[in-house]
């Protein structure tokens, strides 16, 4: 591999005790780019040795894939029953004349569906929070999960999937705002989406946040 080539000629050039300004020229000069050296010269450590020292390298390995994998599933599962309950119970509260899909409380889809949200609850809920303190756990006494790619990964991808969330529930409330469909009921929905959306939002930047500057003490 050219990447495995070119980490073992700045190894070896390093532990000659060549500077690396002399190293990135020749490696430039050679056909290499300025990203590819920069990249690769950064993997080394400066140091007082006289050779090169290896900073950690991010990991990605089955098991943490697994775990974060999970975490997020169970997520998605606590995040979309919540809202599916909260939803039913706004509507069992704030009632719709013109709307008879739902028919009795006990008798009909509404039942169901608050039925349904409250199985994934107790079934979600325990288990996300389990697993999410045994991750927060591993990661406190093992660095190398702290620098997973795949926990990275899946929480940028979430505050993506938070922020596009976050965005249309302010875009649906101007939208009904100018159209004049504002009412009481809606905006309750707006409401729950808008903080369940945000919690998410700010738990994952923080944790982001978290996870960055432990990566610069590592």
């Amino acid at each position: 591999m050219a990447n495995q080539t070119l980490d073992t000629f700045i190894r070896e050039a390093l532990n000659r005790g060549e500077k690396r300004d002399r190293i990135a020229s020749a490696l430039v000069a050679a056909g290499w780019t300025h990203k590819e050296v920069d990249a690769a010269l950064d993997d080394y450590a400066v140091t007082d040795l006289g050779m090169a020292v290896p900073k950690p390298r991010p990991c990605v390995s089955a098991r943490e894939a697994f775990l974060y994998l999970v975490l997020f599933i169970l997520l998605g599962v606590v995040a979309w029953n919540l809202g599916s309950l909260l939803f039913a119970l706004i509507d069992l509260a704030i009632p719709d004349e013109l709307d008879n899909t739902y028919g009795d409380m006990f008798f009909g889809p509404r039942d169901s569906q608050i039925r349904a949200a409250i199985a994934g609850l107790v079934v979600g809920g325990p288990l996300f929070a389990w697993l999410a303190l045994h991750i927060r756990k591993q990661r406190r006494t093992n660095p190398a999960m702290q620098r997973s790619r795949v926990r990275k990964w899946l929480t940028y991808a979430t505050l993506i999937l938070a922020s596009c969330t976050l965005i249309g529930d302010v875009i649906s409330l101007v939208y009904n705002f100018l159209a004049g469909e504002l009412s009481t009921r809606l905006i309750l929905k707006l409401l729950v989406v808008a903080v369940l959306s945000g919690g998410v939002f700010f738990y994952f930047i923080r944790d982001a946040e978290e996870g960055d500057a432990n990566d610069q003490q590592a």
